[in-house]
């Protein structure tokens, strides 16, 4: 059964799948889907070609689907596409993808988006991504599983944030992070890898050890990166953490890599 409050404004176009939830004063526009058991708490407010997974809460005055804030943004019918079971709190803003890349903005499932968090246009965003409040994500950010981003953290257009990183509070990220990363500082460098992270999420004692080890090889040891990185991809062949870490660096990148403070 749906429930929309009687100050609620949906427009009869709009898709709305079983059980869902509609508080006062929200506004839904004609192309929004929300799909089963979704819940918008009150004062929410979507628009655009913007998909709302089954089972995400939306909190007041979160503003969902608007046109980019992208002054080369001409109308295009570009989309927004949120997954199932997120946690979008208060004053959040998510805005569709534009011509200038894939004309798609995607967060995954499961993901905490605390108040006042920002995701641009063009962002893709992984599964159980955690971001701090006023933490805020550029255009054309990606980020992977597991991400923590900490609160007022901005993170620069086009950076990659590879699974399983954490950025600290207050940190202004302009390089690719590398999965299982920790960045922190006033101009965001490497410190280490998020070792908490990967203890709470079950990693085995010998996983981390080579992630240690592959670690101090690509940012210690002698050589070119090119050549460290050589070195670890055939040390670590069958580590898949490790691999992961050789993929993403080989990768190409338009912002360079976040490198440790030397």
């Amino acid at each position: 059964m749906v429930m929309i409050h009687p100050t609620a404004i949906v427009d009869p176009k709009a898709k709305i799948g079983q059980n869902v939830k509609i508080g006062p004063y929200c506004v839904v526009g004609a192309n929004v889907t929300l799909h089963d058991e979704v819940e918008l708490i009150s004062h929410v407010c979507i628009e655009g070609q913007t998909v709302i997974g089954a089972r995400t809460v939306i909190f007041p005055f979160a503003s969902i689907g608007h046109i980019p804030q992208d002054k080369k943004y001409e109308g295009e019918d570009s989309k927004l596409i949120i997954g199932e079971d997120n946690r979008i709190r208060e004053y959040v803003t998510m805005q569709p993808g534009t011509s200038g890349d894939n004309m798609l903005t995607k967060v995954g499932d499961r993901g905490l988006f605390m108040a006042g968090v920002h995701v641009a246009h063009d962002c893709i965003v992984g599964n159980d991504v955690v971001m701090a409040n006023y933490a805020t994500l550029a255009g054309h950010v990606e980020v992977g599983n597991f991400v923590i981003i900490g609160g007022l953290a901005g993170i620069h257009q086009r950076v990659r944030i590879g699974s399983h990183a954490i950025i600290g509070g207050l940190s202004p990220v302009d390089g690719d992070v590398i999965p299982y990363g920790a960045v922190k500082g006033e101009r965001a460098f490497l410190n280490g890898l998020n070792i908490v992270g990967l203890k709470r999420r079950g990693f085995s004692r010998e996983s981390i050890d080579e992630l240690r080890s592959a670690y101090r090889t690509l940012f210690s040891g002698e050589g070119t990166v090119g050549e460290r990185i050589e070195a670890t991809q055939a040390a670590y062949t069958a580590s898949p953490g490790v691999m992961e870490i050789v993929v993403f660096m080989q990768a190409e990148s338009k912002c360079g890599l976040c490198l440790p403070n030397e």
